[in-house]
């Protein structure tokens, strides 16, 4: 059996999923996808950026177990401080379904000048709330919500996040929206 692949620029407002509460958007929205397809990872209803998607569970799986880079962009309320990142970077303590978890060391830096993006399709806020700032954090684990975390637990709690590149996969110009299937992801 041939097996399928794409990226899709997940917005947001959907799920990483194919089927479920009916009253919630999906990816299925987006393209036909084929039968047994699934997301590698999941970015929550409230994150967009890039999803693979594969009907191989073996490369699903390999993704997950080998600990690949995944590299987010964050953009958070406040100007983030060197201690902040400092913090970020040495993994700090969350909570993960109630339970004290401290997560590993990660890469963060600040984004100078900040990314752009087409807006959401939701408003973040205004700027009459204050500055914001946005940092890039690239992490091998994928907890619940981590980098939303992450940022609150260092004092600057992420407004908007943006998966921009799993392994050496870049989201690129990949538009909201869109799909591209691939032949493979090359891992």
């Amino acid at each position: 059996m041939s097996h399928r692949h794409f990226l899709i620029h997940k917005p947001y407002g959907y799920l990483s999923q194919f089927v479920g509460e009916a009253k919630k958007k999906k990816l299925g929205e987006f393209y036909d996808f084929p039968e047994g397809i699934m997301a590698i990872g999941r970015l929550d209803e409230d994150s967009e950026g890039l999803l693979l998607l594969t009907t191989d569970g073996r490369t699903s799986e390999l993704v997950r177990s080998r600990h690949f880079e995944k590299e987010y962009y964050a953009q958070v309320d406040g100007l983030v401080t060197d201690a902040a990142l400092a913090q970020l970077q040495t993994g700090v303590e969350i909570g993960i379904h109630g339970v004290k978890y401290q997560t590993t060391p990660c890469q963060a830096r600040r984004l100078d000048p900040a990314p752009v993006f087409p807006p959401r399709t939701r408003k973040i806020r205004d700027d009459r709330h204050g500055p914001t700032s946005w940092v890039s954090i690239i992490v091998t684990e994928g907890k619940f919500r981590q980098v939303r975390k992450m940022t609150a637990a260092v004092g600057f709690p992420t407004l908007r996040l943006l998966r921009v590149r799993v392994g050496d996969i870049w989201l690129g110009d990949l538009a909201a929206g869109e799909v591209r299937e691939v032949a493979g992801f090359g891992f």
